[in-house]
C-alpha cells in the first residue's frame, strides 16, 4: 500500500503535525496581548496571544513561569521565547512559552547593556575606585522618596540596630519623568554638605520600568563623584541596576543596606559584656601574682628594729672615728703651731735684747746700723730688753 493510500489515525494524524510544526519552527520571539488568562491549580498558564487580525493559544508550564518575578494580567503586552506545537489530545494549534516579558523590555534591556559595557569600559565599576563603609557611622544619610516604603524598612531597622545614630534625609522622587536628575542632584547635595559618613541610595521593588531611573547614567555618575561612601539598595535581591556597579556597595534590599551601615547594638553590648569579663579576670589573675611576689619579698624583709639598731652601731663607730680623728688633726696642728712659735722666738729680736744687747733708733724712728748715719750732736733713742733711754751723741767713730 502506498503512501497516499494508508489510512491513519487521528492520532498519528496529529502526532506528525506536532512533528513537523516543532522541527519547522525552532524557538522564535512573538508579541501580542494576553488574554483568556489562566492560572490552573498545577501551577501552569494558559492564555491567548491576539493582534489586531488573530489570537494563537499558549500554555506556560510552571517550571518555566516560577522564574518569573511578576504575574502578568489581562490586556498586558508583552514579548514571549516560544515554540511551536500541537496539542495531540485536542489537535489543538499552540505555543509552549519558555521565557515571557513585558512589551518594550528588549529595548530596555539592549540600553542597559549599552551603558553598563560603556560605563566598565571607562571604570566606574573598578574596584580601585570603591570605598570601605565605615563601621560605626555618627550620621547616615539616605536618598529616596520621604513617602517610599523602604525608608521606612530602612529606619524601622536603624531604630533597633543602633537607635543613636542621626539620619539625614534627602527626598527625591524615585520614578517618573525626570526622576533620574532629581536622584542625582540629591547625590549632588548629599557629597556638598559632607555632613554624613556614608550615603544610602534605595527605593523598594518593582517591575524594570520602575527601576530604570538607577539605569541612568547621570545617577551613575553621581554615585561616581560621590566622595562619600555610597551604598545603593535598589528593588529586590535579584533586581540589578547600573547603580549598583558604580556604587562603593550592593546591598539587597534597603533593609540589607541598614544592618550593613550599622552595628548591631545587642552584639556591640554582648562585646563589652565579654570584654569586661576579661578585664576582670585579667586584674584578679595580676593582683593575685603580685600578692604572691609581696608575699615573697615579706619573707626576705628584715625586722625594722634589728635594721635601726645596725644603723645605731654604725653611726656610734663613725661618731667615734670622727671624734678620734679629730683628736689626732688637733694634736698634729697643736705641735705645729709650738714649733712655729718656737721658730718665731728665735727671730724675736726682743729676745735679743734681753741678752743685753740693745737697739738704736734716730728720732725719725729709723733703725741705725752704720756709725756713718749718726753725727755728733744727735739725739737717739736706745731700746733694751726692758724699757728705753734717749742719748746724745757725743761723738763718731767708723
Amino acid at each position: 500500500m502506498t503512501d497516499s493510500q494508508r489510512v491513519l489515525s487521528v492520532s498519528e494524524l496529529n502526532r506528525m503535525a506536532r512533528e513537523l510544526l516543532e522541527r519547522s519552527f525552532p524557538l522564535f520571539w512573538i508579541s501580542g496581548e494576553i488574554s483568556n488568562l489562566t492560572r490552573a491549580a498545577s501551577g501552569h498558564w494558559y492564555f491567548s496571544l491576539k493582534d489586531q487580525g488573530a489570537q494563537v493559544r499558549c500554555v506556560m508550564f510552571r517550571g518555566r513561569n516560577s522564574y518569573l518575578d511578576w504575574i502578568p494580567k489581562e490586556g498586558d503586552k508583552v514579548e514571549a521565547r516560544a515554540v511551536v506545537t500541537l496539542y495531540e489530545a485536542r489537535g489543538d494549534f499552540q505555543l509552549t512559552i519558555e521565557f515571557l516579558q513585558r512589551a518594550g523590555l528588549g529595548s530596555l534591556y539592549e540600553a542597559y547593556e549599552k551603558l553598563k559595557a560603556k560605563l566598565e569600559a571607562e571604570g566606574l565599576f573598578s574596584a580601585e575606585f570603591k570605598q570601605p563603609i565605615p563601621a560605626h557611622p555618627r550620621q547616615i544619610g539616605i536618598v529616596t522618596s520621604a513617602d517610599a516604603a523602604a525608608l521606612r524598612d530602612v529606619l524601622t531597622t536603624l531604630r533597633r540596630r543602633m537607635p543613636a545614630v542621626n539620619v539625614v534625609i534627602y527626598p527625591t522622587p524615585v520614578q517618573g519623568k525626570g526622576a533620574a536628575e532629581l536622584i542625582a542632584n540629591a547625590i549632588r547635595t548629599a557629597d556638598a554638605r559632607a555632613e554624613c559618613d556614608v550615603l544610602i541610595v534605595c527605593r523598594g521593588g518593582g517591575s524594570i520600568e520602575d527601576l530604570w531611573q538607577f539605569n541612568e547614567e547621570v545617577v551613575a555618575r553621581a554615585i561616581h563623584a560621590c566622595r562619600l561612601p555610597v551604598i545603593s539598595a535598589v528593588g529586590h535581591e535579584t533586581d540589578f541596576t547600573i547603580a549598583d556597579f558604580v556604587a562603593d556597595h550592593r546591598a539587597a534590599t534597603p533593609t540589607a543596606a541598614a544592618e550593613l551601615t550599622t552595628p548591631d547594638r545587642l552584639s556591640l553590648l554582648q562585646g563589652v559584656g565579654q570584654l569586661s569579663q576579661r578585664l576582670e579576670r585579667t586584674l584578679r589573675n595580676l593582683l593575685n601574682q603580685r600578692a604572691q611576689h609581696l608575699d615573697y619579698l615579706s619573707r626576705r624583709l628584715l625586722s625594722p628594729l634589728q635594721q635601726v639598731a645596725h644603723r645605731r652601731n654604725h653611726l656610734q663607730q663613725l661618731h667615734l672615728r670622727l671624734q678620734h680623728g679629730m683628736e689626732r688633726q688637733l694634736q698634729k696642728q697643736r705641735q705645729q703651731l709650738l714649733r712655729l712659735q718656737q721658730n718665731l722666738s728665735h727671730l724675736n729680736p726682743n729676745a735679743v735684747l734681753q741678752r743685753g744687747y740693745a737697739l738704736v733708733e734716730k728720732t725719725n724712728g729709723e733703725l741705725v746700723y752704720d756709725s756713718k748715719q749718726l753725727a755728733p750732736g744727735d739725739n737717739v733713742r736706745l731700746k733694751l730688753g726692758t724699757g728705753s733711754a734717749d742719748a746724745e751723741i757725743k761723738s763718731v767713730k767708723p
